[in-house]
């Protein structure tokens, strides 16, 4: 199979991979123990949860749509 053929370059996939463990890892930090009836947790609450997951998340989305927007050297060339 020749290059040519692939709509994405090695760029893009490797700006998608890192777009999406990005994702993963946001996701990872949002998780957690919840409140119950029996006990309350004031956990759900904390910066990691509220402030620093969602901005990695973001982020993460968009450097995945860079990856698909960005033109790669290789189509460039042909």
């Amino acid at each position: 199979m020749e290059k040519s053929n692939f709509a994405f370059g090695r760029m893009n996939f490797i700006l998608l991979g890192v777009g999406m463990l990005a994702v993963i890892i946001g996701f990872i930090l949002m998780g957690g123990g919840s409140s119950s009836e029996e006990a309350y947790n004031p956990d759900i609450f904390s910066t990691q949860r509220i402030k620093v997951a969602p901005i990695i998340c973001l982020l993460g989305f968009v450097s995945m749509i860079y990856a698909v927007v960005h033109k790669s050297k290789d189509k460039e060339e042909a």
